[in-house]
């Protein structure tokens, strides 16, 4: 597995934060790194395999990976993102206290990914600026003017998130989207899933389409394929069983799909052709 060194990142070897922007972020193998960073997705998709678990990616998405975190990026489409990389939480030099505003594993749970609005994703931008102005420099007003930005950055992707709450139709777009990660399987019913956070049809169709390019049944197909893509990797499930695990009643309907959007059959991707010839 790849490992990846912070003297490789960081500008000086006594910087505690750096920016990487990935403009776009291509397929990249399963890594680890010997720092923390903070994924924040501008626009376009991909599948992000955290910890060997596959998560959709589409702007607004945020991921928080630790230093013995194990992930990789595939099947990217205009997947934009940056990284804001430090060293640790309690690296800085005028901060502290920080565990406060990062993920907290609990009960073998960490809840490293979700989403922002477009309203939070315009302002963490603007921080990003704010960074990217006051460029490698080493002097003490540098180090204390990037370290209060990511104290900023951290209070809004904590306000940002679900978990503080749902005020408008975008917030509600998000939480349904996060819902949808752990329900892909299920039938769907898209007038009574807007209906059950609370949007209009029009709405979800709508806001769906701008932040993945995708209508609903295209995003949900999608996100069965690369769940039932993860499994055929991963388990020795049949075909067919991985088929209907995914929500596919009909696995030469299942078949077809994979093949159209992985150009691979999912016999081929069990055998692990398509990695062979990459």
């Amino acid at each position: 597995m790849t490992v990846l060194h912070g003297f490789d990142f960081f500008p000086s070897g006594n910087a505690s934060l750096a920016i990487e922007p990935r403009l776009p972020q291509v397929a990249f193998p399963e890594h680890h790194h010997d720092f923390y960073e903070i994924v924040i997705v501008e626009h376009g998709t991909g599948t992000h395999v955290f910890n060997g678990q596959p998560y959709t990616l589409s702007g607004g998405s945020v991921c928080f990976v630790r230093d013995h975190d194990r992930h990789l990026y595939e099947h990217t489409e205009n997947l934009c993102l940056t990284n804001i990389l430090y060293r640790a939480p309690d690296a800085f030099c005028f901060l502290s206290g920080l565990d406060q505003l990062l993920p907290q594993e609990k009960d073998g749970n960490y809840p490293s990914h979700w989403r922002v609005n477009q309203p939070v994703l315009q302002q963490v931008r603007v921080l990003i600026e704010k960074f990217e102005q006051i460029g490698e420099a080493t002097d003490t007003h540098a180090v204390a003017n990037r370290e209060i930005l990511f104290m900023q950055l951290l209070v809004l992707l904590r306000k940002g998130s679900m978990m503080e709450g749902v005020t408008n139709s975008e917030g509600r777009l998000n939480q349904l989207m996060a819902w949808l990660e752990d329900h892909f399987a299920e039938d769907i019913c898209w007038e009574q899933l807007a209906s059950q956070f609370t949007l209009s049809l029009r709405t979800l169709h709508r806001q769906l389409k701008q932040q993945t390019g995708m209508t609903p049944q295209r995003y949900l197909n999608r996100l069965r394929l690369m769940k039932a893509r993860h499994l055929l990797r991963h388990s020795e499930e049949s075909v067919t069983n991985v088929a209907f695990q995914c929500g596919f009643g009909d696995s030469n309907h299942f078949s077809t799909l994979f093949k159209r959007e992985f150009s691979w059959s999912p016999r081929e991707i069990r055998q692990g052709r398509d990695t062979q010839l990459q």
